[in-house]
């Protein structure tokens, strides 16, 4: 099975709507000065591209992507001028060396297949001096929406645990977010975590994006069976903590880190 991401109408009810928080609270905590040159790279559907807009006064923002589906969607979101849109791989950026003040990717280098070199290439944009900085979720930990679908996935199908994140991405922890960046040559490596609230107003709302098959997740769900999907489903009805009026209150963390080219 591979990661689609292409439609971003189903990605947004499915992780845009909680990465667009924690895209605020990265974008802060970077406290990058105003009208500097920002590079956003693996943008999806614009998140972490708005809030730069919003929040940061950038002189210009180059936003990259490689589906045409989730540039269209950022693109009709996003229309500030100083945003540019261009298609392209995390491994061999269409920017030029040391263009850049500012350089980071939100929940896209775990997907890389050379992550090494989707942080070389952002360490290779930035001017001397420049930030570099990503955020990732913790999948085996506190992104709590994804970890309990594998949880209960897990418990029905032992199969499962091939595709859960937290298996596949052990670089989403923080010893091995400093390392990486480390290894690349960053200088002030800095790791934090950053926690958003993920409420539900009832089971359908947090079910139904896993029925729209973008990422790992969704994409195992709709692969099963109908009695399978089912079994799965009536599981986690079970097991989420759900209040008296229906709501299931869980918590989205990423971790993010920051560094100096």
């Amino acid at each position: 099975m591979t990661d689609t991401w292409a439609v971003g109408d189903e990605y947004e009810p499915y992780i845009g709507r909680w990465s667009r928080r924690v895209a605020h609270d990265f974008v802060t905590w970077l406290g990058v000065p105003a009208q500097q040159r920002w590079l956003d790279v693996g943008c999806g559907t614009g998140a972490l591209t708005e809030a730069i807009v919003e929040l940061a006064d950038p002189a210009s923002v180059i936003a990259v992507e490689p589906s045409e589906g989730f540039l269209a969607f950022a693109r009709r979101r996003v229309t500030d001028p100083r945003v540019r849109f261009a298609q392209g791989d995390a491994r061999a950026l269409p920017v030029d060396d040391a263009s850049c003040d500012a350089c980071v990717s939100g929940l896209v280098l775990n997907f890389v297949p050379d992550v090494a070199r989707a942080v070389g290439e952002l360490r290779r944009a930035a001017r001397p001096g420049g930030v570099v900085a990503t955020y990732l979720w913790d999948y085996a930990g506190e992104m709590q929406l994804i970890r309990r679908f594998w949880d209960a996935a897990i418990a029905l199908d032992p199969a499962a645990a091939d595709l859960d994140e937290g298996q596949r991405f052990p670089i989403c922890e923080p010893a091995a977010l400093s390392a990486l960046f480390a290894s690349e040559g960053l200088t002030g490596v800095e790791v934090r975590a950053i926690d958003v609230p993920t409420v539900f107003r009832d089971f359908d709302d947090y079910w139904q994006p896993f029925l729209g098959a973008q990422g790992p997740a969704p994409g195992y769900a709709m692969a099963l069976p109908d009695d399978r999907r089912a079994a799965l489903r009536e599981r986690l009805r079970a097991t989420l903590p759900t209040a008296a009026d229906g709501r299931i209150e869980l918590r989205a963390r990423a971790w993010a880190v920051r560094s100096v080219a």
